[in-house]
């Protein structure tokens, strides 16, 4: 059997080592996961009670359509209903949007240290990608605009920026959406929208209206806490959607995911606890990397990309070892590491873990 040529070198995507792995692995009894964004406080006790009144639903199939949960969200966020595509993950309308409109040859721009997912799918289609190199771990948008070609269908932004979390500005995007040529797509990611306190964050939704090549991308697998169920969206323009729509598989969202996804929409005083949280938690790690001396990436979302002065695949092992599982192997930064912003007791669990492997590390033998 002979498959795509393009698809024979593909890494595999490598997701955060499962708590239950390194345990048994290590022989730990405590392990604490930093490694893949998950919210540290769960879920809204309204997503949970959803799903529990939904368990006696499961033998029939979902809706293919989510028409609940599009008109809870539709009347959320002020837009119309066709303007919504649900998906298995935002990742999953991430492979939608290049299915749709990336054919064999054409052009896609990114960032050079970004969420994998964009350029992963875009060599399965025989695409092409351009990565961008960042700058001071924030997106070139200007560079960006200089290498768009007419074989150009696509730009990726990631804001905040996976995995450096730093962010584009309201102003920034919108000189870059006013250079970018109206066919070309601008992919808007907002996975930890709901995160960001800085107020030159961009209002992203009422630009559309301006800019109809713009999609935004959103989940309910960060700070809604539903990560296993595995629900995100896109919003664009009614066109755009209908496209996209056209090459999602029937039934791409589940019973359960839907019911929770509703309930926890409806639960915003949970977002803004957690949202505040984070906010707290940021500061304290932030603070305690500065007394350790370490230099970081401004955090945005619920996770920080900080400079550990050491390969960071190494460091990762040794936080390993001590129960702490962070993720590591970013080739731009090779000596960075990024950690998720988790509960107090995780963080300072985390800091007293990473000062004490700096120390081993950098004690001379």
């Amino acid at each position: 059997m002979k498959p795509k040529a393009q698809i024979v070198n593909l890494p595999v995507y490598q997701p955060g080592k499962p708590i239950e792995e390194v345990k048994k692995e290590l022989g730990l009894d405590v392990v604490i996961k930093l490694a893949s964004n998950e919210n540290p406080y769960g879920c809204s006790p309204r997503a949970t009670e959803a799903i529990t009144a939904e368990l006696g639903t499961l033998s029939l199939y979902p809706d293919g359509s989510a028409a609940d949960l599009t008109a809870e969200l539709a009347d959320q966020l002020a837009i119309e209903r066709s303007q919504i595509i649900f998906g298995c993950g935002s990742d999953e309308i991430i492979a939608l949007i290049i299915r749709a409109f990336l054919e064999p040859g054409d052009e896609t721009i990114m960032a050079d240290q970004t969420f994998s997912v964009y350029k992963t799918n875009a060599d399965i289609e025989g695409a092409v990608s351009i990565e961008v190199p960042l700058i001071n771990g924030k997106h070139d948008l200007p560079g960006m605009v200089n290498v768009i070609t007419n074989k150009t269908k696509i730009i990726w932004v990631c804001n905040p920026n996976n995995p450096t979390g730093t962010i584009v500005s309201e102003s920034e995007l919108v000189s870059f959406l006013d250079e970018v040529p109206a066919h070309v797509m601008v992919v808007l990611d907002e996975a930890y929208y709901e995160y960001v306190t800085d107020a030159s964050y961009p209002a992203s939704i009422k630009l559309m209206e301006r800019y109809p090549n713009l999609v935004i991308l959103r989940t309910f697998s960060k700070i809604y806490g539903l990560a296993a169920l595995r629900i995100g969206y896109g919003i664009g323009q009614q066109e755009v959607i209908s496209l996209i729509n056209r090459v999602r598989e029937p039934f791409n969202t589940g019973r359960l995911a839907q019911v929770a996804a509703k309930a926890a929409l409806k639960d915003q005083e949970f977002v803004a606890k957690c949202r505040q949280r984070n906010a707290e938690g940021i500061t304290y790690i932030q603070q305690q990397f500065d007394r350790l001396g370490l230099s970081y990436f401004p955090a945005n979302g619920n996770f920080i990309m900080v400079d550990v002065q050491n390969p960071g695949t190494e460091v990762f092992k040794l936080l390993l070892s001590k129960g702490i599982i962070v993720r590591p192997g970013f080739e731009v930064y090779p000596s960075y590491i990024r950690v998720t912003v988790g509960s107090e007791e995780q963080n300072k669990a985390f800091i007293g873990a990473l000062e004490q492997v700096l120390h081993e590390v950098n004690s001379p033998a």
